[in-house]
């Protein structure tokens, strides 16, 4: 095919093909090979026109880079709003890829683009940890460095005659559900699946090929092992670029990554103990307290009791202020 391909172009060249391709498509191929040339030949005839210094092939912007990478034969409509973006768009078009320049469509209406379609929405739902399916089951994302786990849940789905049939669907849906996901967040790595346990064997193979068959539209190269011992799927899907995760989002400053803060009850002990440990260094007469609101509420509450029998113990008074800036687990001692 490539060699028919070379001979139509009338050119003597070699072509490498990576192990990325394994598996592709040969129209795939063949298209990318044309893109190949076409540029080739556009860079040869800058060149020829060029003086010295001059720029004559660049990076992709990101409107062109989703032309060349993502359009396929199942896309129907190309929208863009921006009218800059939309005529590059058509120039790159026709002279790169003449099958997307139908599907070229200028957006002008006065409803944004992301609104119309629920991008915004999809956007939220691709960085949530949980996922909601259809049925009242869901599905838990959880990315650390090492892997990503996935674990499904029926949640509320008891619709059908018996526990494993009940199962059995959660998990057709959750299969469908996890590859979208995978695609949308760009999860790479090792991805570790946890499915609700299934007894019977024709469920579990028909949900790995549910599962096998909704990855077929992806890009990146990925391997699903069989159901382990433990009844987990393990896959790898290939890394070709940051998670959707890590390029819209960043660590939370409040609990350093690790998704948790001390509970304001914690609070007021690490406090109480705080106290006992300054007044037992220094002579003073009052202590300020300064912390969260529901750390505030919780001592004049629930631990007011605590802290009085704590004022007799020390012999300080204690004051406590709120702090809006402060987070939870945040709180100062000021000795007076």
């Amino acid at each position: 095919m490539v060699t028919n391909l070379l001979k139509e172009q009338e050119l003597q060249c070699g072509v490498i093909v990576r192990t990325a391709a394994e598996g592709t498509a040969v129209d795939a191929i063949a298209a990318d090979l044309r893109y190949t040339l076409t540029l080739w030949a556009v860079v040869k005839e800058r060149c020829a026109l060029a003086n010295v210094k001059t720029l004559v092939h660049e990076d992709l912007s990101l409107p062109m880079r989703v032309l060349r990478d993502l359009v396929t034969a199942d896309v129907e409509k190309i929208l863009v709003d921006s009218e800059a973006d939309f005529e590059a768009m058509k120039e790159f078009s026709n002279t790169f890829l003449p099958a997307a320049l139908p599907m070229l469509e200028h957006y002008q209406r006065r409803r944004p683009i992301f609104d119309l379609h629920g991008i915004e929405d999809e956007i939220h739902k691709s960085l949530a940890r949980k996922i909601d399916l259809k049925s009242g089951g869901y599905v838990i994302f959880d990315q650390t460095e090492a892997m990503t786990t996935v674990d499904v849940n029926t949640g509320g789905y008891v619709g059908h005659r018996n526990l494993e049939e009940t199962i059995y669907r959660t998990n057709l849906e959750a299969a469908v559900a996890i590859a979208r996901q995978l695609r949308l967040r760009n999860l790479g790595g090792i991805i570790i699946l946890d499915f609700i346990d299934m007894e019977e064997q024709a469920h579990r193979d028909n949900v790995l090929q549910v599962l096998e068959k909704s990855l077929s539209r992806d890009h990146a190269r990925h391997q699903i092992m069989p159901v382990s011992p433990l009844g987990l799927v393990e896959m790898t899907r290939k890394r070709t670029r940051e998670s959707l995760q890590h390029i819209l989002g960043e660590e939370c400053p409040g609990c350093n990554g690790s998704g948790f803060v001390m509970t304001a009850e914690t609070v007021c002990f690490e406090i109480f103990r705080e106290i006992i440990r300054q007044s037992r260094q220094f002579e003073v007469e009052e202590v300020l307290v300064l912390a969260h609101q529901d750390v505030i509420e919780l001592l004049l509450d629930e631990q007011a009791r605590s802290l009085a029998e704590l004022e007799e113990q020390t012999g300080k008074s204690i004051r406590l202020q709120t702090e809006s800036l402060y987070l939870q687990d945040q709180f100062d001692v000021v000795l007076m």
